[in-house]
């Protein structure tokens, strides 16, 4: 071997480390754009045109320009340098799907709980949801066009969650910034189940 060169060990690598993460909350939030700006395989989608049937169902709010919606899930996969893969699974926000969550949390490690500040009340199921189960998650506050920047802080106090809880501020079209809340997912979770191994 010559100095200063690495060579592996002969044998088989060893075998990826496979996560699965929730990308959550309510309605129009953002969770297609955030699966889909920092996925390295093309998403899989599962989005329908918005109809009548909608009216008087689905909140609108601050959305107004939102032509479909996600009824199962959206798909995605990043692999990390040190090859951690994390599959990514985009939960539906409108309460009429929610049926789906409980198929696609089983087995994740943590979940993103992503927030618009103009409309913080649509993700309290979303936590409430994982506190039940308890999940880890972070929360994720996705910043729109026009829309007020408040301070993390802040945000937590308004949504009460515990003050472990990882809270956010985030560009969901952006990929830097999706990597740092997955990363910051990631790492929670990892925190709380060393805990929990330790008490």
């Amino acid at each position: 071997m010559a100095y200063g060169r690495y060579e592996r060990p002969a044998g088989p690598a060893p075998p990826p480390v496979v996560t699965k993460l929730l990308i959550a909350g309510g309605f129009g939030v953002g969770k297609t754009t955030l699966v889909g700006s920092i996925s390295e395989v093309r998403p899989l989608r599962t989005e329908e045109v918005l109809s009548e049937l909608g009216i008087g169902v689905d909140d609108t709010t601050s959305v107004e320009l939102k032509r479909t919606t996600t009824v199962a899930m959206d798909f995605g996969r990043i692999t990390f340098p040190n090859g951690m893969v994390l599959y990514l699974f985009g939960t539906p926000g409108q309460e009429r799907f929610w049926f789906m969550w409980d198929e696609l949390a089983v087995g994740a490690l943590a979940a993103v709980v992503l927030a618009d500040t103009r409309r913080l009340p649509d993700c309290f199921s979303s936590i409430d949801y994982f506190e039940r189960r308890d999940t880890p998650f972070v929360v994720a506050a996705n910043h729109f066009y026009g829309s007020p920047v408040y301070d993390p802080a802040d945000i937590r106090n308004a949504l009460d969650v515990d003050s472990d809880v990882p809270v956010l501020l985030c560009d969901a079209r952006r990929r830097a910034s999706v990597k740092e809340v997955l990363i910051a997912s990631v790492a929670h979770a990892m925190t709380r189940h060393q805990t929990a191994a330790r008490s």
